[in-house]
């Protein structure tokens, strides 16, 4: 019979959807949880005539590309394996390297790549549906709240 208890990563990965869908904001730019898991998570959300910025070009408006990363971000330090219980954004610098193409889902991959006792950093790129070619790159910085030791 197989063990059916959560592993430590799966618990993660909960965790980090819970304070996703948690956001009112996420939810209101209808963004999905793609995937999760070690520090790296993938979020996108879709084309939306209401989060255009140019009406005259249809791309959608940097802040919602913004906070598409923020929040990407933030899920990718809390599924690192270190038991990190909570996050907040300390800095967020955003490259944007093109317009998004109009009509088209975008797409956040976030890595957390080093935490240290209080400060977990990150890097993120957005993709269009060409994914070859970035629409925007991040370096942040997320506050780091631990468990409490049991």
């Amino acid at each position: 019979m197989a063990d059916k208890t959560p592993t430590h990563a799966q618990d993660k990965a909960r965790i980090a959807r819970q304070f996703i869908e948690a956001i009112p904001f996420s939810n209101a730019l209808d963004m999905r949880l793609d995937e999760i898991g070690d520090g790296l998570a993938v979020i996108s959300m879709p084309y939306s005539e209401a989060l255009v910025g140019d009406p005259a070009t249809g791309v959608i408006h940097g802040g919602a590309v913004s906070a598409l990363m923020d929040t990407c971000g933030g899920a990718a330090v809390m599924s690192h394996p270190e038991a990190l219980a909570g996050t907040a954004t300390i800095d967020l610098r955003i490259d944007y390297m093109r317009p998004a193409s109009p009509g088209q889902r975008i797409t956040a991959r976030a890595k957390c790549y080093h935490v240290t006792r209080s400060v977990a950093f990150i890097r993120a790129e957005a993709f269009d549906e060409d994914a070859e070619r970035p629409v925007a790159a991040a370096t942040g910085a997320f506050t780091v709240e631990r468990r409490a030791k049991q």
